[in-house]
């Protein structure tokens, strides 16, 4: 039988497709896993390297995890040495997992970042940490069923890009400083989540409608990307009071599922891990109580 030239190219290019479209279904998993010191390990992921510290408690078996993602231009080490989560979290039975982000292909500054608006092309920080939560729950015999995630400004951001994007892996996160980016917010799906956010009222990093930082910001309000929380988990509002000096802390449930989204909104507070010495609240225990909830 005769093939002519056309028949040919389209033969060609099917193969191209369908073997470009097996490489997109093989699932990327973490590679070149290995001890650095201590409970500080380094991988890779899509060529990407990372680096974590893993604390652990004295007993790992159905215990529940934290990964701690850092904001933009820190390390593991670094948000550990600064906020110490551990310290309060180990006690509890918590594992507790600080990660290093990496810098973006499209930034000069090479700076260790997320990927929070899930562009293509860039790190696939998504996956990775998917891929992680994966690993750590199947080395350590982890709770699947209370994997958890904190993170603090480009760190806080990526919260609401896993709860949007992240399949179900993650049952609680908090978000501390952050905001959800417009490129999540146009394909926003909502997820049955629990959800804390803790925005300060003097923190320009995070575009809010009642002090007008929302106009000159692309991407949503805090206050509509919560009533987006608040209404995928169908949650009412049942508990309001203040912690701190003043702060304003509204607890919204679903009866039902008990799920919950929690909005803080810090008197005074600006772009920071908020603490006692200035908030007169911990941060630290604030989102472990959050995660208590979700037994």
């Amino acid at each position: 039988m005769k093939v002519t030239k056309t028949a040919a190219f389209l033969l060609a290019a099917a193969i191209v497709l369908s073997g470009c479209e097996q490489k997109k279904a093989e699932k990327l998993r973490l590679q070149d896993i290995s001890c650095i010191g201590g409970n500080k390990y380094s991988c890779t992921f899509d060529g990407v390297k990372h680096d974590f510290i893993a604390d652990m408690p004295h007993n790992t078996e159905n215990a529940p995890l934290v990964i701690m993602l850092h904001g933009y231009g820190d390390s593991a080490e670094g948000f550990r040495n600064s906020i110490r989560f551990e310290e309060k979290a180990n006690p509890l039975g918590y594992a507790v997992v600080y990660v290093t982000g990496a810098p973006s292909p499209r930034d000069k500054t090479s700076a260790n970042g997320w990927n929070s608006a899930a562009v293509p092309f860039d790190n696939k920080d998504t996956e990775f940490l998917v891929s992680l939560a994966e690993y750590l729950q199947n080395k350590y015999s982890l709770d699947k069923d209370r994997i958890y995630a904190a993170g603090f400004s480009n760190g806080a951001c990526m919260m609401h890009t896993l709860a949007e994007k992240a399949d179900g892996t993650f049952s609680a996160l908090a978000c501390v400083a952050g905001y959800m980016q417009k490129s999540i917010w146009d394909k926003r799906k909502g997820s049955d989540i629990s959800f804390f956010q803790l925005t300060g009222e003097n923190d320009d990093f995070v575009p809010k409608e009642w002090d007008g930082t929302a106009e000159t910001n692309p991407a949503p309000s805090i206050e509509k990307v919560m009533e987006h929380r608040i209404s995928s988990i169908n949650a009412d509002l049942s508990e309001s009071h203040e912690v701190g000096n003043g702060s304003v802390l509204n607890i919204y449930e679903n009866p039902k599922t008990h799920r919950q989204i929690r909005e803080l909104t810090v008197k005074g507070g600006g772009h920071s891990w908020y603490s006692e010495k200035y908030n007169r609240f911990d941060t630290n225990e604030l989102i472990l109580d959050f995660f208590e909830t979700q037994k």
